[in-house]
């Protein structure tokens, strides 16, 4: 897969902001100090669907409109964030959009896609179930299906990615969390088209590890994926395309347990006073489990998503 220019990027990005307007990046005093070192975090927390899947869902639905001006609607799967983008880009533009996601998904985040006007409908186990099932959907209704990995996602992501590196000082290491890669793909492009050397890690989670596992044995491999509170990285098929610009551009994985995340989410919480999600906070589980290797090396951390459940959080906190 070829990545997007700079250019490709800067104009995707301004496409993106007569939606939305750029998300912060701050360092937090706390935070550096128990990390040990000089940490900043771009808080794509700070959209208005508390993600970044809404830049690629921006750019990738107004793509298929452009392709097919008389398009209806759109299919999508997800767990969450995905299909809050899907919904609100869908809204923005005029079109119909219905969204899969397996049972038992979280019932705070089908309540904000359903607010966003989606169709809801659940469909089996897990999401690669939910995301086979969206394809078929959409063929038999004549709709479009969004994929859940597709170039136009990452053109959008590197958006959030550019804005974070033009805006901070020199980042030596960036962690990034890794669903099916659409997010670390944008932060390679970025890096690339700044002409940058920062260093980039992927972060997966210990019950989630496809990524980790496809990326040392250099091939496709699948894997469980059941983590319980990092749903944005439960992927347990990788996307051939994502790995292909991971093995070009990533330097490394780190794969964090469920206490790790949980441990992430408590400590961005008390340092920053800002929710993260299992999967947003992983990238900073990823950074603490490292710590001890990165005095006096300034990283970023992707906090990619808060979007927790208040129960959920409640019960991290409490712990």
């Amino acid at each position: 897969m070829q990545l997007p220019t700079r250019d490709e990027i800067r104009s995707a990005r301004a496409l993106v902001y007569r939606f939305m307007p750029p998300t912060p990046q701050y360092t937090w005093p706390l935070l550096n100090q128990r990390l040990g070192t000089e940490a900043w975090v771009k808080h794509e927390n700070h959209t208005q669907v508390g993600a970044f899947k809404i830049r690629g869902a921006i750019v990738y639905l107004n793509w298929l409109k452009d392709r097919n001006p008389s398009l209806a609607g759109v299919v999508a799967a997800t767990r969450g964030n995905f299909g809050q983008g899907v919904g609100l880009a869908a809204r923005f533009l005029g079109l119909k959009a219905v969204i899969v996601v397996p049972h038992g998904n979280s019932p705070e985040k089908n309540k904000a896609m359903l607010a966003q006007g989606v169709e809801l409908i659940e469909h089996g186990h897990d999401f690669q179930a939910a995301f086979e099932f969206a394809s078929t959907l959409a063929a038999e209704r004549s709709l479009e299906f969004v994929d859940s990995f597709h170039p136009q996602l990452v053109l959008g992501t590197a958006g959030y990615a550019m804005e974070f590196f033009e805006s901070v000082p020199p980042i030596h290491t960036i962690y990034v969390p890794v669903g099916l890669g659409s997010s670390i793909c944008g932060v390679a492009a970025a890096r690339n088209a700044l002409g940058l050397d920062t260093e980039i890690v992927g972060v997966v989670a210990e019950e989630a590890p496809a990524a980790a596992i496809s990326f040392s044995q250099r091939q496709l491999i699948e894997a469980p994926a059941n983590s319980q509170i990092a749903d944005g990285l439960a992927c347990r098929r990788p996307n051939p395309d994502a790995l292909e610009v991971m093995l070009a551009n990533v330097a490394r994985f780190v794969e964090v347990s469920e206490a790790e995340i949980k441990g992430a989410m408590r400590a961005l919480y008390q340092d920053t006073h800002n929710l993260a999600e299992g999967a947003g906070a992983a990238s900073l589980a990823a950074a603490l489990q490292q710590k001890g290797e990165l005095r006096g090396r300034r990283i970023g951390i992707v906090l990619t998503g808060g979007n927790v459940d208040s129960q959920v959080f409640a019960s991290v906190l409490s712990a």
